[in-house]
């Protein structure tokens, strides 16, 4: 049941067992911290309090830099609770830019774990988790603030792969809207759900709120590690699984980490974030066998809702994000076509935006007039409905005059049997403009021949899109939001073929 109040931080259902685990954290594996759903409940009324008695105000902006914890969920919530905006800063960014994100946001306080308290500037005051936190909390009742329609609850900074972050505001109203539409998938509340994204991104807040409500149980893990995430579903008995596809990649990569531990709680694994391949698909069938696996698309700036399932009970196939769900406007555009079966992914919903913070012309260069958002995201359309991810416009580059998608480019490479991994990435070229090259990853005890992958290639597509050059990696490297790190990559591609 949704919060009268309208405020997002307001998730408990105090009619609900308050005795129920809502959230195990295991940052230290062997002596996790169980917070029932009540001792959430006060303890992020605890922070609001506090943080109302320092003459902190309604609107004021409340930064978290942390891994994932008990304590940075319940300042999460507790931040909101008092009409105040949570803004999780991802640590993973140099000194520079997370002092950039503080300073943008006009942050007046910052929440930090020991790890990350010298990256918070001078003059800023800090509270670090631990003892200092629970000196900071101020026990007792709090009269949640009841929030309008349209004001903002958090700002979330996109990862900046273009330049500098950009605010995002997101409103109580638009991400309530967002945890009713996913309770309409059925009861969450017999799970435990293992959440090892970081809790600066989209995925994992939106998992931990939807399960909040829904009375489930969170698995938290401060941040993701193959090892760590496998040997978690057994301590815990986790039984849903969320994950982006990168993560679940690295899991089923170690085959033999994965059968000699027991996996078999798990029911559900969930991806959402980034591209999956069909061959992503058939090695989680493998590793845990009989779950079911759903795989989601959203955005930071229009939120996790968009696709569903099929409206005449077809069932989505394996790569497909699923089919538009009733509420969300959405269009594909192409050029001057408004309703192409290919284009770029334009839509509007509760959950949008009402605009980057700060940045009136980066606004207006996403938003269309008649209130679409614009995402950079290329989806194809087939003849039922269903709808898939090709790529990212940003992503899309020219070779020989043809436009080269590197994520239709990797799926084909990883239909290989003997490549588990692939990411496609372009360097210059004085001739072709730009020229697709890859890092490949061998699937688990198969050799793999560069010369054999560029061959596979050419046999399954067109001749310009096949990489000009191929190199083999143990492991791709994972960006701050464990998606793959084109980045990263197309420097070092351009720096071995300098050399």
């Amino acid at each position: 049941m949704l919060p009268a109040t309208g405020n997002l931080g307001d998730l408990t259902d105090r009619s609900l067992d308050q005795d129920k685990p809502a959230l195990i954290d295991a940052s230290d594996f062997d002596n996790p911290i169980t917070l029932s759903h009540g001792a959430l409940d006060q303890r992020a009324n605890a922070v609001a309090r506090a943080l109302v008695a320092r003459g902190y105000a309604r609107g004021d902006r409340i930064a978290i830099l942390a891994a994932n914890s008990a304590d940075y969920l319940v300042t999460y919530f507790g931040t909101m609770r008092a009409g105040m905006i949570s803004v999780p800063v991802n640590w993973r960014f140099p000194p520079e830019t997370v002092a950039y994100i503080l300073d943008d946001c006009d942050a007046k306080i910052v929440f930090v774990d020991e790890t990350r308290r010298d990256a918070v500037p001078e003059g800023l005051p800090i509270v670090q988790f631990g003892d200092d936190f629970e000196s900071f909390l101020d026990p007792g009742p709090f009269d949640i603030v009841a929030c309008d329609q349209d004001e903002v609850a958090m700002f979330l900074y996109t990862s900046g792969s273009t330049g500098r972050p950009k605010g995002v505001p997101l409103t109580h109203y638009g991400h309530l809207w967002v945890i009713e539409m996913r309770s309409k998938g059925g009861d969450i509340a017999p799970h435990r759900l293992l959440v090892a994204a970081p809790l600066y991104h989209m995925n994992a807040l939106a998992i931990a709120k939807a399960a909040l409500l829904g009375h489930a149980t969170i698995v938290l893990l401060p941040q993701f590690t193959t090892e760590g995430y496998v040997k978690a579903i057994e301590r815990f008995q986790c039984t849903w699984l969320t994950s982006v596809p990168t993560m679940m990649a690295l899991v089923t990569k170690e085959t033999a980490l994965v059968a000699g531990t027991d996996v078999s709680s798990v029911k559900i694994v969930r991806m959402g974030s980034a591209p999956a391949t069909q061959r992503l698909f058939d090695d989680i069938r493998k590793a845990f066998q009989g779950a079911s696996i759903s795989y989601g698309y959203g955005t930071t700036e229009a939120g996790p809702v968009c696709f569903g399932a099929h409206p005449d009970g077809l069932p989505t196939p394996d790569l497909s994000i699923g089919y538009p769900v009733p509420e969300v406007r959405m269009r594909l555009v192409d050029g001057d076509n408004l309703d192409a079966d290919q284009g770029e992914l334009q839509m509007d919903c509760p959950a949008k935006t009402p605009g980057y913070h700060k940045l009136p012309e980066k606004t207006a260069e996403v938003m269309t007039a008649d209130g679409y958002y614009k995402t950079g995201d290329i989806l194809r359309r087939d003849a039922d409905g269903f709808h898939y991810f090709v790529d990212r416009v940003d992503d899309m580059f020219v070779c020989n005059g043809e436009n080269v998608f590197p994520v239709e480019v990797e799926k084909l490479l990883e239909s290989h049997p003997a490549i588990k991994q692939a990411c496609v990435v372009p360097v210059e070229d004085e001739v072709r403009g730009a020229m697709p090259v890859a890092f490949v990853v061998a699937a688990d005890g198969m050799a793999l021949d560069t010369d054999a992958v560029k061959q596979h290639a050419l046999a399954g597509g067109p001749a310009y899109q096949h990489p000009r050059h191929v190199w083999l990696l143990d492991d791709l490297p994972l960006a701050s939001t464990n998606k793959l790190d084109r980045k990263t990559l197309a420097a070092d591609a351009t720096k071995r073929l300098a050399g």
